[in-house]
């Protein structure tokens, strides 16, 4: 029976200095050069590759995570206005949320992808209504959007074990995460090597993701030794899909390839 190859990466724990919780964190995506590319090559996460839709990974909605979660979002949503959310009219009639046949509160859906996604030739440009407006006030995106859409890549998972230790892991959010329908995808961002292409690593890139989803303490820890690992390794272990680029490349750089 053949078994799955699970992708390597390395990890790092530290104890919670005020808490009983060891923090797990994802090294080797932490150190990558990803970056959010969307509008720059983005795919989506439809069935078939639709760069042109510009919808990134908004054609779902987002899942909210709880009732505090939910009530932000609509504070937020009542601040903009029409000439910054392309479907602020049919917010007013319907509402921002809906509840799917599992009981789950989402973002409602327009013309196949979420409600607050401004689409190509609105006068904002095609993204987020609410990130936009936070970029426009000199915010963080993350203080306006749903908490799930500010976190992706990211993803943080707590486990509580009998005597209520929480072990609380840290890393990037795969096709899984998403259930059964993400294997459905024709691609996803951190799989390819076309989204890593950064010019500064995930931790820095998402330092305020970090902070916001660990606490300040944590963070901290966090960033002192990733920058000290920096300084120490001199080869640290690629990304596996950097490793696939690399191997492509030294394939068609092989005597006999097809590289000119």
């Amino acid at each position: 029976m053949a078994t799955r190859r699970v992708p390597v990466h390395e990890w790092v724990s530290f104890e919670d200095p005020d808490e009983d919780r060891t923090w797990v964190f994802d090294v080797t995506f932490l150190t990558s050069s990803w970056t959010c590319i969307y509008g720059r090559g983005c795919q989506g996460v439809l069935t078939e590759p639709a760069p042109e839709l510009v919808h990134g990974c908004c054609s779902y909605g987002a899942h909210f995570v709880d009732d505090d979660d939910v009530r932000r979002i609509e504070r937020a949503a009542a601040t903009l206005s029409d000439s910054q959310w392309q479907y602020r009219g049919r917010a007013l009639k319907k509402g921002i949320t809906r509840e799917t046949r599992r009981g789950e509160t989402v973002t409602r859906l327009v013309d196949g992808a979420c409600i607050f996604l401004n689409r190509p030739g609105f006068p904002t440009g095609p993204g987020c209504a609410l990130h936009q407006a936070a970029l426009a006030l000199g915010r963080r995106p993350l203080d306006l959007k749903p908490e799930v859409c500010w976190q992706l890549p990211l993803r943080r998972e707590d486990q509580v074990a009998d005597d209520g230790h929480v072990t609380s892991t840290v890393g990037q959010w795969d096709r899984r995460h998403w259930g059964a329908g993400g294997q459905e995808f024709a691609w996803w961002c951190t799989e390819s090597d076309q989204a890593f292409v950064g010019t500064r690593p995930v931790y820095e890139e998402m330092a305020d993701e970090l902070a916001e989803m660990t606490g300040g303490k944590v963070h901290r820890l966090l960033r002192a030794y990733l920058e000290d690992r920096t300084q120490r390794v001199r080869e640290p272990l690629p990304h596996p899909a950097v490793r696939r680029r690399e191997r492509h490349e030294q394939g068609r750089s092989l005597p006999g390839s097809d590289a000119g």
